[in-house]
C-alpha cells in the first residue's frame, strides 16, 4: 500500500503522474501495446490495490500471468519486508514461468532512502527477478521496466509468422501482467 503501484501504470499507460493518487479498490485494468523489434506485446495490467483488506482477491489476478511487477517505496523498509512475502507467495503459487520484477519505486525520494539499492538487487538476483528503480513522479525507468519485461516476455513466447504475439483474441488465453506490492 502507498508504494505507487497505480502511479507507476499511469505513468507508463498516460504519461500522467497525480500527487495525489487515490487507493486502488480491489482492482484496476489496463492495457498497453509495446513494439518492439522482436515483438509485438499487449500489456494487459491487473493494478491490485495494497491494502491488506484486498490480499485474499490478488491470486485471482497473478495465476496464470505471464508477468509480474512487485513494487515496494525506496523510503520505507515496510514496504520491501511486504515486497519479499509477495515474492514468497509467487513463487510458491504463481506460474513457474513467471518474468517477475521488483522494482523500488520513488527515486525521487533518494536523500530519505531506507532500502539500499544493493540489499534490493541481491533479493532480486536470488529470487530470479531482475531488478529497477523507477520514479512515477518523474518517469525515470518506467519505459524501461516495461521495455525489459516485454523483451523477456518475447524471448520465453514461441515465435508466429509476424514475429511474437503475446496475446492471444480469445480472453482465457490472453497472457496477463500483474503488478502488486
Amino acid at each position: 500500500m502507498g508504494t505507487g503501484k497505480t502511479s507507476l501504470v499511469l505513468r507508463f499507460i498516460k504519461g500522467q503522474f497525480y500527487d495525489h493518487q487515490e487507493p486502488t479498490i480491489g482492482a484496476a485494468f489496463f492495457t498497453q501495446i509495446l513494439s518492439l523489434t522482436e515483438a509485438t506485446v499487449k500489456f494487459d495490467i491487473w493494478d491490485t490495490a495494497g491494502q491488506e483488506r484486498y490480499h485474499s482477491l490478488a491470486p485471482m489476478y497473478y495465476r496464470g500471468a505471464a508477468a509480474a511487477v512487485v513494487v515496494y517505496d525506496i523510503s520505507s523498509t515496510d514496504t520491501f519486508n511486504r515486497a519479499k512475502k509477495w515474492v514468497q507467495e509467487l513463487h510458491r503459487q504463481g506460474n513457474q514461468n513467471l518474468v517477475m520484477a521488483l522494482v523500488g519505486n520513488k527515486s525521487d525520494l533518494n536523500s530519505h532512502r531506507e532500502v539500499e539499492a544493493e540489499e534490493a538487487e541481491q533479493f532480486a538476483q536470488e529470487s530470479g527477478m531482475f531488478y529497477m528503480e523507477t520514479s512515477a513522479k518523474t518517469a525515470q525507468n518506467i519505459n524501461e521496466l516495461f521495455y525489459e519485461i516485454a523483451k523477456r516476455l518475447a524471448r520465453i513466447s514461441p515465435p508466429r509468422s509476424s514475429g511474437i504475439t503475446l496475446n492471444h483474441e480469445t480472453p482465457d488465453k490472453r497472457r496477463r501482467f500483474c503488478c502488486i506490492g
